[in-house]
């Protein structure tokens, strides 16, 4: 059987890189779609020596260009003929703030490549999925339990991730006749350079500072990879993995 083909965005460094290294491991032949090519070329050479060889493909990518999103899905299907996963990782923190102090240039930044990326990428993949034989695939966005509570100070990364869930149940819907499955999975506290903080100290609802167990991101490539391992009769629609003691449920 040929190895299955992934696009992994944001995949280098994080739960990204994680993610991208897990579905190495699991067989896959790995795209890696990010803004700076030396990590990419980092998290590649990884993945090759860790699976003796597998193939991964780094492609400089700005998600929240068109074009640039049109040449990566255009490189994958050149190199390998087709897509089997697509993974909607790449984000990002746009600085604490109330909202009525939230700069319009954050906001703008945020829904560029939270949301705006995730969509360029989800109708490429789509396209492809579609029309290759055999058809469908699967795709996987990366939401954030601040799709479901949000954390102080955070209106565009917020809004964002509650806008990746009415994405996910979208694309879900609309790809049933074409064999196209999407789920979503919602990550609390996964250690990364982004989170790395909160085991020092994280605001709360109530104002204070408090330090939040973290959890490693090989956690979040483990229910990935099996999201992503199911066949396409059967879907994962929404996941949380979370460190198990972090202030989530109850959290408010």
């Amino acid at each position: 059987m040929t190895q299955p083909v992934a696009i992994v965005t944001g995949p280098g460094s994080g739960v990204g890189r994680a993610v991208a290294l897990g579905l190495g491991a699991a067989g896959y032949r790995v795209v890696l779609a990010g803004r700076r090519r030396a990590p990419l070329e980092t998290v590649a050479t990884e993945i090759r020596a860790a699976t003796n060889g597998a193939e991964a493909l780094a492609v400089e990518t700005d998600i929240a260009d068109p074009e640039a999103v049109e040449r990566l899905f255009a490189r994958t299907a050149e190199a390998f003929g087709r897509l089997d996963l697509l993974v909607n990782n790449a984000g990002i923190f746009t600085p604490g703030a109330s909202i009525d102090e939230v700069p319009l240039d954050d906001w703008h930044s945020a829904v560029a490549v939270n949301l705006t990326g995730a969509f360029l990428c989800t109708r490429a993949a789509f396209r492809i999925m579609k029309a290759q034989d055999p058809r469908g695939g699967r795709i996987i966005n990366n939401g954030s339990i601040s799709a479901q509570v949000p954390r102080p100070n955070s209106a565009p990364y917020t809004a964002t991730k509650h806008a990746i869930t009415g994405l996910t149940r979208a694309t879900s819907l609309d790809g049933r006749p074409f064999d196209i499955a999407c789920g979503q999975i919602d990550i609390g506290n996964a250690e990364t350079e982004m989170t790395r903080t909160f085991a020092h100290g994280a605001r709360q609802a109530d104002g204070s500072i408090q330090a939040e167990p973290v959890m490693d991101a090989r956690h979040v490539a483990d229910a990935v990879v099996y999201m992503a391992g199911l066949p396409l009769s059967a879907n994962v629609q929404f996941m949380t993995v979370m460190a198990t003691k972090m202030p989530f449920i109850g959290r408010g």
